[in-house]
């Protein structure tokens, strides 16, 4: 449903920021196939080599267009854009080429095989040297190479020394049987790890069992203690004690998935209604106590207010502020077009009216980001003709007439995906490498005072995201990193940014991070992988392209030692962009739509199956730049509206309802 005041993007006054259009719509050399010098590469960990391609046009012709490196499995192998190759880890690997002209692409791949190094080591973990009579306990070994690695492609094989004392199962798992001592063994490729352990006579004569809270709802977590002591009443800390549970959902299904669970450090989570009997075991006791579990209940309604319709190129990035003048609006960037960005006013979200728009030499304007006082505006460049790209810094006091303050591209030519706006500073991912900062305290004279770069081979950096003086990174496979820009916790600053800390998700492919601290007292970090499913569509087609990923959910309370404790996932979709604010998560999955999900209270396990989701939206629109194909690129809650940017189809608006409860007598 278009508003009553809906203006065609083609109807808009363009105001041109950087370059005339004439010089953009200039066609370079077209890419038609792509030439490795080799086609198999074999390596050594450690080995560093520079790849060599050449690109050649229709008619065979060697044409300067640039080539981009990237390795399958993605980000396993670590190699720079420019195909410097960077093995850290043995395997085999694909390395694909590209090279990506206005119109078309061309690639072409190459095999990387890497030898794996000798083994140095193995390491088994172990809590403790004394072990009970009666006890069965899980172990861990790391296998290690000469090269410091550590090789997770090998298993290893469990034994014991004495097996009448103690036996090991396959997965690690030993028994103790009789008292005396007993080596724990662990061998890979012709290499031993051992531990010894001193089994004694079970000691253990009482088993206590806290359970704080036996009445809550699903997602809600409860922190269950235990405790072994002896004849005496003295606490044994090195007991083996486990934790299980007995389970009595409402409802039972066939294959269904287990209705709550509990970790080794008693931290209960329910996703289904029911009772739950919580089980501590320790050698010769157990002890029970049962709670009981209602659904969470927070479903709510939505609402569609508004939509401002761009149908003819590809949406990006939203941002949503109060004017200077009083009056709120929102500007938004385009994706793989002419280099647009356009100003809405949202004053009335049901009917929002173009203003002004902007178009500046880039083929896409990928982020867009407005400072505190809403006096400024920072958009991004990629794709420019004469391959300088950088930001461009607007004058946005007046959204009717909006002005050009600057460009800055000094060092910023490889392309500009991300910004961050924060006092008076532009923080800038610069080629996918680091992020400048750029001081805009004059917006007409803006200069470099500091940079940010990681020191991890392939490094990357897709995005950025400040709150009270500390950045969060999301690096692909280096995860998410925090920064004091300005915080102080680590004598950081704008000029000088410092690493706190750093945090590698089990995904490998981070793409956004937002924090949260809760009132709780904890602190999370929501990291978000993004992962394509090519399944032939680009958008231009009529079919967009499927996505995969999930949010990881790690608790940052303690900096230096994070914990990924949750997560929250959409199966048929992957997750892109999100907003926080007041306990509700509001994410962008693509093709899945956006979704507003309560993160009340602490969080534990699979946010998906608690009951959490509070709301979805998927924008449907018969006229868009690819018809009824929801795409959801980011959202903002904005004033009681959660506004959001949808790829084919514009600007969205919607208000969230509570859901009417129906009473029976």
């Amino acid at each position: 449903m278009k508003p009553a005041c809906w203006i065609p993007v083609v109807a808009c006054t363009v105001v041109i920021g950087v370059v005339p259009l004439s010089v953009q719509a200039q066609a370079g050399p077209e890419p038609a196939r792509v030439e490795l010098t080799q086609t198999v590469l074999r390596l050594e960990v450690g080995d560093t080599m520079q790849l060599q391609a050449r690109v050649f046009d229709a008619n065979g012709n060697v044409i300067d267009v640039p080539v981009r490196f990237f390795a399958q499995p993605r980000r396993q192998l670590p190699i720079t854009r420019d195909g410097t190759v960077i093995p850290l880890r043995g395997g085999e690997f694909q390395v694909i080429a590209m090279a990506r002209g206005s119109r078309q692409s061309a690639r072409a791949s190459m095999e990387v095989v890497v030898a794996f190094p000798a083994i140095d080591r193995i390491d088994i973990h172990a809590m403790h040297d004394r072990f009970f009579v009666g006890a069965a306990v899980r172990h861990d070994a790391t296998v290690i190479d000469e090269k410091s690695m550590e090789r997770t492609e090998l298993s290893v094989t469990w034994s014991t020394s004495d097996p009448e004392i103690a036996t090991v199962d396959r997965a690690g798992v030993m028994t103790a049987h009789r008292a005396g001592t007993v080596r724990l063994l662990a061998s890979a490729e012709g290499v031993t790890g051992q531990h010894t352990y001193t089994v004694i006579d079970n000691p253990i004569g009482t088993l206590t069992l806290d359970v704080p809270d036996d009445r809550v709802r699903t997602g809600d977590v409860v922190h269950v203690s235990s405790a072994a002591l002896d004849a005496r009443g003295v606490r044994l800390d090195d007991a083996p004690i486990h934790y299980t549970l007995l389970q009595y959902p409402e409802d039972s299904v066939v294959a269904q998935f287990p209705g709550a669970e509990i970790d080794d450090q008693g931290r209960f989570v329910a996703y289904k209604g029911g009772s739950y009997t919580v089980m501590a075991v320790a050698p010769g006791h157990v002890a029970t106590h049962t709670i009981e579990v209602t659904q969470r209940h927070v479903s709510q309604l939505t609402e569609l207010v508004g939509q401002a319709a761009v149908h003819n190129v590809r949406t990006s990035d939203l941002w949503v502020w109060e004017g200077v003048d009083g009056r709120d609006y929102a500007v938004t960037g385009t994706w793989g077009a002419f280099g647009a960005a356009y100003f809405w006013d949202v004053t009335d979200p049901s009917n929002p009216l173009m203003t002004d728009s902007v178009v500046v030499d880039a083929r896409t304007v990928n982020d867009v980001k407005v400072n505190e006082d809403g006096s400024v505006c920072v958009i991004t460049r990629e794709g420019a003709s004469n391959r300088r790209n950088g930001i461009v810094i607007l004058d946005c006091t007046d959204p009717r007439n909006v002005r050009v303050h600057a460009t800055f591209d000094d060092d910023l030519t490889g392309g500009v995906h991300n910004v961050f706006v924060c006092d008076e500073h532009v923080y800038a991912v610069n080629n996918g490498r680091k992020f400048d900062v750029i001081s805009i305290q004059d917006p007409a004279n803006p200069r470099r005072v500091g940079m940010f770069e990681l020191e991890t081979p392939g490094h990357a950096i897709h995005d950025i995201w400040i709150v009270d003086g500390i950045a969060y990174t999301s690096n692909w496979g280096d995860g998410v990193v925090l920064i004091d820009v300005g915080n102080g916790i680590a004598g950081g600053s704008p000029s000088n940014p410092v690493k706190i800390a750093q945090y590698r998700d089990f995904g490998g492919a981070t793409h956004a991070a937002f924090p949260y601290r809760s009132p709780t007292g904890k602190f999370y970090v929501f990291m978000g992988d993004e992962r394509g499913r090519s399944n032939g569509g680009s958008g231009a087609e009529g079919e967009p392209e499927a996505m995969s990923g999930y949010i990881h959910i790690v608790d940052f309370t303690d900096p230096r030692n994070p914990e990924e404790v949750a997560r929250y996932e959409v199966p048929e979709a992957g997750s892109h962009n999100y907003w926080i604010e007041d306990d509700v998560l509001y994410a962008a999955f693509y093709n899945g739509g956006v979704r507003v999900v309560d993160i009340s209270g602490e969080l534990k396990g699979n946010l998906t199956h608690q009951g959490r989701e509070m709301a979805r939206y998927m924008a449907f629109d018969p006229n868009g730049y690819v018809a009824n194909a929801p795409f959801t690129w980011g959202p903002q809650l904005y004033k009681g509206n959660l506004f959001f940017a949808e790829h084919y189809s514009g600007l969205w608006a919607i208000k969230l309802k509570p859901q009417q409860q129906t009473l029976t007598p």
